[in-house]
């Protein structure tokens, strides 16, 4: 039986929600089991989650915590880079098959090619990167300290950055580096929110902030409309979802313009309940977050699957610039 036709019945409507939650919460108490979930998750797998954030504070939390297994409601790649920092620990996602088009722009095999083209090279991974790239990496990072790793690197060093076009753009632009090679990777979801329907909804809604994603296609876009007076350019935030939430809090506007994966959604109406939060782009949802659906949820924890194995010699690899990653710039978001 697959995660998509698993047995929930009795559970339709207010109160079996109710017994599918209590079933979750009991499950994970006997396995000791820690639920982290990404904010781009179905809302109902945030509100189930012991955790929820982005890819950095995840990780973070999953290298820290002292239950010994970890569900993680996300994409494969975030739960590989658990089982990497916590190799003693039992990893479950809830379906393997939630993988990341960005993850897959680039194998190891092509970044050993690329690093032979340019010796003594610091690599610099987008932690949405696959295990076995990451053990190819001198130091992953995330949106939120990107800039920050790529400024700790000597002047006079090559940088490759890897494997997102639009951050590695966003990187360049705020370091004003030269020697910095981008690989050209994308996750399909943010790429497609594009500079013309954000120019579209910034002109209908002239006094809302702007939360864009930095892998996002219309990142320049944005800070175009900033340059030109179209958009006053304190309204304009390029956040890592992580510091969206912070910044929802903190936001002095009474709407916002939302550009990254929809799921986001959820969590900054919970941060900030009389905010009206929209989304740029409402078609940009990620198939593979939506895998980790209730029943999907419900079959890992009853039947103990799908476990993420890391090979140790690759984990031991990748251990170091992840490690790297938590350790530089600020303590806030991540992915």
């Amino acid at each position: 039986m697959t995660a998509d036709t698993i047995d929930l019945t009795p559970y339709s409507g207010v109160e079996a929600d109710a017994a599918w939650r209590d079933e979750v919460r009991e499950l994970a108490r006997r396995r000791d089991a820690v639920l982290l979930a990404h904010n781009y998750q179905l809302p109902e797998i945030q509100d189930i989650a012991d955790h929820t954030g982005d890819s950095l504070a995840l990780s973070r939390i999953a290298a820290s915590s002292s239950a010994s297994t970890i569900i993680f409601c996300g994409v494969h790649f975030m739960a590989e880079t658990a089982k990497i920092l916590s190799p003693e620990k039992t990893v479950l996602i809830p379906d393997e098959r939630a993988g990341c088009s960005l993850a897959d722009s680039i194998t190891g095999a092509e970044l050993r090619a690329w690093k032979a083209e340019h010796p003594g090279a610091v690599v610099v991974s987008y932690v949405n990167t696959t295990a076995e790239v990451k053990a190819e990496t001198d130091i992953c990072c995330t949106s939120s300290n990107a800039v920050d790793v790529v400024a700790s690197i000597p002047a006079d060093r090559e940088v490759l950055f890897l494997p997102d076009q639009f951050l590695g753009a966003h990187v360049k632009r705020e370091t004003g580096r030269e020697n910095m090679h981008i690989w050209a990777g994308e996750c399909h979801v943010h790429a497609g929110i594009n500079g013309p329907e954000l120019a579209e909804r910034a002109a209908a809604n002239p006094e809302a902030d702007l939360f864009i994603h930095p892998e996002c296609g219309c990142a320049t876009s944005a800070l175009y409309l900033a340059g030109e007076g179209i958009v006053a350019p304190e309204r304009v935030k390029i956040l890592s979802t992580g510091d969206m939430v912070t910044q929802a809090r903190a936001t002095k506007a009474k709407s916002v313009l939302v550009a990254t994966e929809i799921g986001m959604i959820h969590q900054l109406r919970k941060a900030a309940p009389d905010v009206e939060f929209a989304a740029v782009n409402d078609r940009a949802s990620c198939r593979y977050m939506k895998m980790i659906t209730p029943a999907a949820l419900l079959r890992s924890l009853r039947e103990n699957r799908d476990e993420v194995h890391v090979d140790p010699e690759t984990a031991a690899r990748a251990r170091g610039a992840v490690q790297r990653m938590i350790e530089i710039g600020q303590p806030g978001g991540g992915e």
